[in-house]
């Protein structure tokens, strides 16, 4: 695979952005007739080290690194925070560049969706853990991700995992279709006291911020568990909540022990790994983190 050699003429304190799909299509076919692979990393911006971790190993792996910043409407039920979501889009080019990235795309609602009537949807594991309590968010995701595939038309495509459920409903997606393209997927970023970065975290006040690690707490008690035989996915899930009910005002989506390719939820450990997920209100802000073990 052809490795990039960073253009020294580019001295700017930020990423060149581009908002047309027209404009973004010339420059990576520019990029391709030089013998470049590409790189893309999709985001809705509000970039933390999570985001910058993909960016780094899409620069390590790849010749022209592509990320997109576009907070898509469709993945927003009615009363979530499509209006409120951070957006810093100068900030967030800063930062792109530290980690390597050549092109940031960054397209209007209007450029994504003028007149659109088709989505993209997928049966049985968008109605499940996250999909079950936010029905057509899964919907917004793969027809969004479908349409910057097209657009970008990338040869590796980063996620984490934090977002397990995105990333394999992704990766089920781009098989079924026949996209090509492979999707990497990496390990999930922490803050030292093992919160799950998240551009949602900028919600939690003080006190929350203080008390939401107890999410990864009550993650890495399960494994342990787990690791030490328990098979029984109903006492782990129970020594979850005990955990996650001592955080103030918290509010529990859900705490499920699945399959990680299926996302079935598993009664009983029969063999691993196994998927352990969580979606809890901390407050008003809905956070969300795994582990597969």
């Amino acid at each position: 695979m052809i490795r990039f050699k960073p253009d020294i003429t580019n001295t700017s304190n930020v990423v060149k952005i581009i908002t047309t799909i027209k404009d973004v299509r010339q420059k990576i076919s520019r990029a391709r007739r030089k013998g470049l692979s590409v790189g893309f990393v999709p985001t809705m911006g509000a970039l933390h080290q999570g985001h910058l971790a993909l960016m780094r190993q899409a620069r390590k792996e790849t010749g022209l690194v592509v990320i997109s910043i576009f907070v898509n409407p469709l993945q927003f039920g009615p009363n979530e925070d499509f209006k409120r979501y951070p957006r810093n889009i100068k900030g967030d080019a800063r930062l792109a560049k530290t980690a390597g990235v050549d092109i940031i795309f960054a397209p209007s609602v209007k450029e994504m969706y003028d007149n659109s009537l088709t989505f993209v949807d997928m049966a049985d594991m968008t109605d499940k853990l996250c999909g079950k309590s936010r029905p057509g968010h899964f919907r917004g995701v793969l027809t969004v991700v479908a349409k910057l595939f097209n657009i970008v038309a990338p040869d590796i495509a980063y996620f984490g995992q934090k977002d397990f459920q995105q990333a394999l409903i992704i990766k089920k997606m781009a098989r079924d279709l026949d996209m090509n393209l492979a999707i990497n997927v990496l390990p999930t970023v922490r803050e030292p006291d093992g919160l799950a970065m998240s551009s949602r975290n900028k919600y939690l006040s003080v006190t929350e911020r203080f008390y939401a690690n107890r999410l990864y707490q009550s993650l890495l008690k399960a494994k342990e568990l787990i690791i030490s035989g328990e098979k029984d996915s109903g006492k782990i899930r129970n020594t979850m909540l005990s955990i996650i009910k001592t955080i103030p005002g918290s509010r529990i989506d859900y705490v499920e022990i699945a399959d990680p390719e299926t996302l079935e939820k598993a009664e009983k450990i029969k063999k691993r790994p196994v998927l352990i997920a969580l979606a809890v209100f901390v407050g008003k802000t809905r956070l969300i983190d795994n582990i597969v073990c």
